[in-house]
């Protein structure tokens, strides 16, 4: 390999034949920062990534000399293997990628370094960097999502005849089991989960040969670049590739609104371990102290999870709001500002789903704090009056006497089914009142909430067998979202592979 080197630094004015000068050292600063490094961080590990399949590419299709692209790729290996360290602590007139590429021409000379940007613009580079970070940031995604679901399942099964109250507006309305509340909010992460793998559906489409926005006229592979950074596909409409983020944007609403289930269950968690209700308990490694109260014990991590769930929907407001009414081309509205909330966002949203599993995992019901509190707040009373309609009152009818015998007992305040079986008689009176006397032996027998629980098995409620499809319906959904997960990352390691692979190759045969 006989690749002339040009060692001269590059020079820091700008001077791209149509303006020279560049901005001014302030609007500089506030665009691209004091110096380079938070871009380098943000962008030259994808940069660099993307770079070896463009080289490759254009190698192949012989669009630049073997020997010119094997020269980029051993000095773009020697800058990842430093970190970038030569670019870091230096100012960036015109952002981190410009400055990555003057390096590199400062390096190898024009003839070498110049033809890296080959039949390409920073607008689909910059489609693709975002491409690739966001797939990154998914996989972590799915993966504290389906170790969620997992926990919540395995608890569900474990807590499957725990008996509690549900609630309706505060109130204990029917009894259930906490397994039962725990397999309903696996159902509901079933849907996030589902809403998180559709929206990284757009992260499959490479915009590399985008260009500009309109294509290119250099006869270049966006196949072969997709496949070499594990995409599926390139994309197909140049514009849409550089003018849109909604994928990220998209990403970022399914985020918000798995936020909002976790959201949803940290408040009754957080609810129902106060002393006022002392349903849950958690171990000291999930709780607070107080500064300055000596016997609180503080459950904050479930503040936390709230929290970030709210954020999560900040962050998607503001990506949303910036988009709106932008022109459909290349935009820095639509490509930067938009794009700025959605990385903290994700990031946030892994770390709400890990304390999610630790609170999920830790939480303790109270088992017998639990049947009791569904006996005392009378949750028997809708089964009572299913089981009047049974033995043929009409509904109406029967909702009204266990109202009227309720209200006998205590003035309308929850009555224990225990309460409502040794009032036999009043509910005898009742019901000959309204003019449908039955006989209330079988009625009553048997009249407890976990039996009343158990026989709840249509319409998806926690009886046996409801509970039994439930769970094996999500257990079949979590098992096939984790073989694909499995598989996309599979081919991802293998694009990786195979672009390294190539990449050797090329340098090997180069340098006989």
């Amino acid at each position: 390999m006989d690749v002339p080197l040009a060692v001269a630094p590059p020079t820091s004015a700008v001077d791209t034949g149509r303006v020279v000068g560049g901005l001014g050292a302030r609007s500089s600063r506030i665009v691209f920062g004091a110096t380079a490094d938070a871009g380098i961080d943000a962008e030259l590990p994808w940069v660099s990534t993307i770079d070896q399949a463009h080289l490759l590419m254009l190698a192949a299709r012989g669009l630049i000399a073997p020997a010119s692209a094997v020269a980029l790729l051993v000095e773009i290996d020697r800058l990842r293997g430093d970190g970038f360290a030569p670019l870091r602590g230096r100012p960036a007139a015109r952002g981190a990628y410009l400055l990555y590429e003057e390096h590199l021409i400062g390096l190898l000379g024009p003839a070498v370094g110049g033809v890296l940007h080959t039949g390409r613009s920073r607008n689909d580079l910059k489609a693709t960097v975002h491409q690739l970070r966001a797939r990154e940031q998914v996989a972590s995604v799915l993966s504290g999502l389906l170790r969620l679901q997992a926990v919540l399942l395995a608890a569900a099964r474990r807590h499957r005849s725990t008996v509690m109250p549900a609630f309706s507006q505060y109130q204990p309305a029917v009894p259930v089991s906490y397994g039962w509340y725990l397999l309903g909010i696996a159902e509901a992460l079933d849907a996030d989960i589902t809403g998180v793998w559709h929206a990284a559906r757009s992260l499959r489409r490479c915009p590399l040969g985008a260009a500009a926005g309109a294509g290119t006229d250099v006869p270049v592979d966006p196949a072969h670049t997709a496949r070499l950074l594990g995409f599926d596909e390139p994309v197909e409409h140049a514009g849409y590739s550089v003018a849109s983020r909604d994928g990220l944007v998209r990403l970022l609403s399914a985020g918000a609104l798995a936020g909002l289930t976790l959201s949803r269950l940290a408040a009754d968690l957080q609810l129902w371990s106060t002393p006022e209700f002392g349903l849950v308990d958690f171990p000291d490694s999930l709780v607070g102290s107080s500064s300055a109260m000596p016997q609180k014990r503080n459950p904050f991590l479930l503040e936390h999870i709230k929290g970030g769930a709210g954020a999560l929907i900040g962050a998607w407001t503001a990506a949303a709001s910036v988009t709106r009414a932008v022109p459909f081309g290349n935009s820095v509205e639509a490509t930067t500002d938009a794009v700025a909330p959605i990385w903290p966002a994700l990031g946030q949203l892994v770390d709400v789903l890990g304390l999610a599993l630790s609170v999920v995992a830790g939480a303790r019901p109270r088992a017998d704090a639990m049947l009791a509190d569904a006996d005392r707040g009378g949750t028997v009373a809708t089964a009572l009056a299913n089981r009047l309609v049974a033995a043929g009152v009409p509904f109406r009818v029967a909702h009204r006497a266990v109202g009227r015998l309720i209200t006998g007992l205590a003035g309308g305040g929850p009555v224990s089914g225990s309460a409502m079986v040794a009032a036999s008689a009043d509910l005898d009176r009742v019901l000959r009142d309204e003019g449908f006397p039955v006989d209330l032996g079988a009625v009553l027998t048997g009249l407890d909430p976990a039996a009343v629980c158990l026989a709840t098995d249509f319409g998806g409620g926690p009886g046996p067998r409801s509970f039994d499809r439930a769970h094996a319906r999500l257990l079949a959904d979590w098992r096939d979202r984790v073989r694909d997960a499995r598989e996309w990352a599979a081919r991802v390691r293998a694009a990786d592979d195979e672009r390294s692979a190539a990449v050797r190759a090329l340098v090997a045969g180069v340098g006989r």
